[in-house]
């Protein structure tokens, strides 16, 4: 992968420096003047800059010197973006009520029941066309194909109880050390089977800032140990707002003429997180606020930061497809049936969806509101 091209000022600023050998910078005072006002949370620019200075602890780029990764004026920079984007998530996301350490498992059943998101997944199971699937799946593909990577922070941060319940998590999303079952495998499978590119941040260009801020957010929380009660609450809410939306993208990518291989990766975790929000609920995050009581408030707060995104990314999907337009960014930008840049991907058993139906009108609600009364409490997840 790449370094994307620059999508503003910031990026502007920072990417050109990246591409250089890592000395005598000065980024902390370069993208000071740069920094957006309000509304990082959905700002393109914002987002994928702090993406990138993430992505340099993952599989990094192709174009970026490996040794950037600790370069002290590009964490001086970084720390610029987390400390606006940790800014921007206070207030977007209040911290919820918690009773004592003991009460988190009911408190995080309390949280997800009351979550009122749009229901993405309900639109895809019943609505959605061929392009709309494939523009979710890409959506996607930022966070699946390294599934699991940001939580695993956490590992060697926790102790005893929490650390076992964490890696009996974790080794299921890696396949139980089976390559061919990994969870960032099988969603390779679902993009081939789709016909698009399976290639690790293939689509880091065509995904606006909201759906960047949901991984952000993961790293954000894992590469600082101050914040690993966030992290443990954000994989739960993960977990515990799964099996539901997965059984329905199975359904929809089935309805399509998805075949197994396709739809394996939503059938496994139908099965998966079914076990895995009972673990991450009780051994994980319950056992973690029992011994961390001062960090048992964090836990629901990083759960909450996990519902508030995946909130704004779906209504952000589902606005842009009532639209009739795209909800991705860059050269796919444009009318859902116009000529955006020829077909997303190749065909599914040589078959092609049907048209997305019932399309709002004036006094009527639209599939997304319909679908929410079905199943809300997992709308959007995973």
């Amino acid at each position: 992968m790449r370094l994307p091209a620059p999508r503003g000022p910031i990026t502007a600023t920072l990417f050109p420096h990246l591409t250089r050998p890592p000395a005598e910078h000065d980024l902390g005072t370069a993208l000071r003047d740069a920094l957006p006002g309000d509304g990082v949370l959905g700002d393109d620019d914002f987002q994928l800059a702090l993406f990138a200075c993430y992505e340099l602890h993952y599989q990094g780029f192709d174009d970026v010197d490996d040794q950037w990764e600790w370069e002290p004026s590009l964490l001086a920079a970084r720390a610029l973006l987390e400390a606006r984007f940790e800014q921007a998530l206070a207030r977007a996301v209040p911290r919820p009520p918690l009773d004592g350490p003991h009460g988190v498992r009911r408190a995080l059943n309390e949280l997800v029941a009351a979550d009122d998101g749009p229901s993405l997944s309900g639109y895809l199971a019943r609505h959605a066309d061929r392009r709309q699937f494939e523009e979710f799946v890409i959506h996607r593909s930022i966070y699946h194909l390294k599934e699991a990577d940001p939580h695993t922070w956490a590992i060697p941060r926790l102790a005893g109880g929490p650390k076992a319940a964490l890696v009996e998590i974790q080794s299921d999303e890696y396949g139980g050390g089976r390559r061919e079952r990994m969870h960032s495998e099988l969603f390779r499978a679902t993009l081939r089977g789709l016909g698009l590119d399976d290639s690790y941040g293939a689509y880091l260009d065509r995904v606006p800032g909201v759906t960047l801020a949901i991984s952000n957010v993961m790293s954000l929380f894992g590469l600082h140990r101050r914040l690993r009660g966030a992290l443990v609450g954000h994989l739960a809410a993960l977990e515990m707002t799964s099996s539901l939306p997965n059984r329905r993208y199975g359904d929809a990518l089935r309805r399509l003429g998805g075949d197994a291989d396709a739809v394996r990766f939503y059938d496994e975790h139908v099965q998966a997180d079914a076990v895995h929000e009972q673990i991450a609920a009780h051994d994980l995050c319950g056992a973690f606020a029992a011994a961390h009581p001062s960090a048992a408030g964090d836990v629901l707060y990083g759960a909450a930061c996990a519902l508030e995104l995946e909130r704004r990314w779906a209504g952000h999907v589902l606005a842009r497809w009532e639209r009739g337009i795209t909800s991705l960014s860059g050269r796919l930008a444009g009318p859902l049936d116009g000529p955006l840049d020829g077909p997303l991907g190749g065909p599914l058993d040589g078959r092609h969806a049907e048209p997305a139906r019932d399309q709002p009108e004036a006094g009527r609600r639209s599939p997304a509101s319909r679908d929410d009364e079905a199943g809300r409490h997992s709308a959007g997840r995973r």
